[in-house]
């Protein structure tokens, strides 16, 4: 009887820690961590009396407040005020909170005071002179830290390229971080009508410590006294705040589930004037070997059963026509339309290495934001859960 009677509190002691633990897991809030750059004696850029770290922290607090009026939404700063923060210890706080996302906002600078626009930036290795010039001077922070040569052993803030020893965790984020980027990089651009300067990689230490979609945003250049200007000012921050939320919230929903609120972002009223600096893109190709990539990438019999794999190229809130012509010569394109933005996909594979043979080769067609979605039934499932499949 007394045995009896041990089993069923045994047994209602596992029920109750079961509905605690499915409970708190159901309870759980989206978390995205906010990060300042720079800040106290780093300044960042400062030119025409704008000073970067105040930028930054402007944009970041306007931020967490939007992000905050969602009750399913917790936002963790590595910065709230005007101190500095190591490098390492910005990553730290995104991976303690084990982070959805981890969003990093700056300004860009250059000696060509015409530059403007903004870019988006994921870890990776690129080619691009002027990412890896971005890189080395978001990187050169870390000279201010205390035993810095010890802290970042290994690594040379003279060259940003000694920065990638690229673990498997980083890549597993790789297609959540440039989709996020591109969203942020499609709501600049379409909604605030500021330019857009593309998504692109470079090996930011901030980037490379922190495990989950992770991006850096160089929200614009304050060496441009007009760009400058709108940043250093309340509507300017507002709104690039707002375009940033919108993008969070977006790739929530489509991954994490919830509604989209609606924000208002009040477009930029200012012609978009060309500059002469090139723009930067995600690293590509350089020579055309898009024939030996479409003949390695021929799609065999796809088995329904299984994951698919497709390569989305675009998202738009017009229907395109999907010809060849209309996508650079790509054919097979498919869509879906989701939260009114057709979304254009190319190819399709039960293979993911095929797949990324399809990316590789949409990269080579000028879509250098590409990544890889994958499909079940019909419905979009993470890439995580496919490729367990």
């Amino acid at each position: 009887m007394k045995f009896t009677l041990k089993l069923k509190h045994f047994a209602l002691t596992l029920s109750l820690v079961f509905i605690a633990t499915a409970s708190a897991q159901t309870n759980s809030k989206f978390k995205v961590v906010l990060d300042a750059g720079h800040g106290d004696h780093d300044f960042g850029a400062t030119y025409h009396g704008f000073v970067e770290k105040n930028i930054n922290l402007g944009i970041v607090l306007k931020l967490g407040k939007i992000l905050e009026s969602d009750p399913n939404v917790q936002v963790i700063y590595t910065r709230d005020n005007d101190t500095f923060v190591d490098l390492v210890e910005r990553a730290n706080i995104a991976n303690r909170a084990n982070a959805n996302f981890f969003v990093s906002v700056h300004c860009n600078a250059n000696k060509n005071n015409d530059a403007f626009g903004s870019e988006t930036f994921v870890m990776g290795l690129s080619k691009s002179a002027s990412s890896l010039a971005i890189a080395k001077k978001e990187n050169a922070v870390i000279t201010l830290e205390d035993n810095y040569k010890k802290k970042y052993s290994g690594y040379d803030p003279n060259s940003p390229e000694s920065l990638i020893s690229a673990t498997l965790a980083q890549e597993e984020y790789l297609d959540q971080s440039i989709e996020l980027a591109s969203t942020i990089q499609d709501g600049l651009e379409n909604k605030l009508n500021r330019k857009s300067r593309g998504v692109a990689q470079a090996p930011f230490m901030v980037l490379h410590k922190a495990f989950m979609p992770r991006v850096l945003v160089e929200t614009g250049f304050i060496s441009n006294l007009d760009e400058g200007t709108y940043l250093n000012s309340e509507e300017g921050q507002q709104n690039i705040a707002k375009t940033i939320a919108d993008a969070v919230f977006r790739m929530k929903v489509e991954y994490f589930g919830g509604t989209m609120p609606v924000i208002d972002i009040k477009k930029y009223e200012k012609p978009i004037i060309k500059d002469s600096t090139p723009k930067v893109n995600v690293q590509t190709q350089t020579k055309d070997t898009s024939k030996e990539i479409k003949k390695t990438a021929e799609v065999k019999k796809i088995d329904i059963n299984k994951p698919i794999f497709k390569t989305q190229l675009k998202a738009s809130i017009s229907k395109i026509e999907s010809k060849p012509e209309n996508f650079n010569g790509l054919d097979k394109i498919s869509f879906v339309l989701e939260k009114d933005y057709y979304k254009y996909m190319y190819g399709e594979t039960n293979d993911y290495v095929v797949a990324k043979m399809q990316l590789l080769e949409a990269k080579t067609k000028g879509y250098d934001s590409a990544f890889i979605v994958a499909f079940r039934n019909g419905v979009k499932i993470s890439l995580n859960e496919a490729l367990k499949k």
